[in-house]
């Protein structure tokens, strides 16, 4: 990971599947919410929509930027017509342990998450956390150039780099999905990949086809953030 002191580094939290668990409060719903818009704005039939989202979720890292790269879909409609979820708040659970290493854990701490704003404060005050993350960085936040440039994409991982004034060695990636890991590696920041909720996930949205092994981009496989406290 990085070579800085434990109080220069910056840590890169993900949210969903990262920090809570989201395949069981959120992602079954957002598939659905997902496929139902596809249907309705593209006119296809449902078969064709579910294969769709999948496609531009693996091929793009988001299902939105494939929408908005070849159908024009419009982001902040997509993000407000898919991200309803009535009774999230019941289904949110995280860890108190990983909680209480969250916030022993030295250095500045930023949220980064392809997720909306009001979906992003909705998990964040269920599971009491705010107050740990000196930024939250929602998706509608990751413009470079006025386009909105999600994870993976490096030039949006470079300039948040420069937005906290680091270089991006001195930052460190925590996420379950293996794609914005390595791009995050592309650009020289240190890479740890969260497992804890993985095998849930890969029902619900593919994470990875082997999690026993780790990428030669991937610092660190971790299941619990107290790891993260060992150095």
């Amino acid at each position: 990971m990085s070579r800085a002191a434990p109080h220069d580094r910056v840590w890169l939290f993900d949210l969903d599947n990262t920090l809570h668990d989201a395949s069981h409060a959120a992602f079954g719903q957002l598939n659905v919410g997902m496929t139902d818009y596809i249907e309705r704005e593209l006119g296809l039939t449902r078969a064709e929509a579910d294969a769709l989202r999948r496609r531009y979720w693996l091929r793009y890292g988001a299902t939105l930027l494939g929408l908005m790269r070849h159908h024009g879909v419009d982001a902040a409609h997509f993000l407000e017509q898919t991200h309803v979820l009535p009774g999230l708040e019941e289904r949110v659970r995280g860890h108190a342990h990983d909680f209480a290493a969250l916030a022993r854990l030295p250095g500045r701490k930023v949220l980064l998450t392809n997720a909306p704003a009001l979906y992003t404060r909705r998990v964040l005050g269920v599971l009491g956390i705010t107050h740990l993350f000196d930024l939250v960085i929602p998706i509608e936040d990751m413009r470079v150039f006025g386009q909105l440039r999600p994870k993976p994409d490096t030039r949006m991982l470079r300039r948040v780099a420069a937005r906290l004034k680091v270089p991006p060695e001195r930052c460190i990636l925590v996420e379950d999905t293996l794609g914005h890991l390595k791009a995050a590696r592309s650009v020289g920041m240190g890479t740890v990949w969260m497992q804890r909720f993985a095998r849930r996930a890969r029902v619900a949205m593919p994470v990875a086809s082997r999690l026993t092994l780790a990428p030669p981009y991937v610092d660190r496989r971790i299941s619990r953030l107290a790891t993260l406290l060992r150095g």
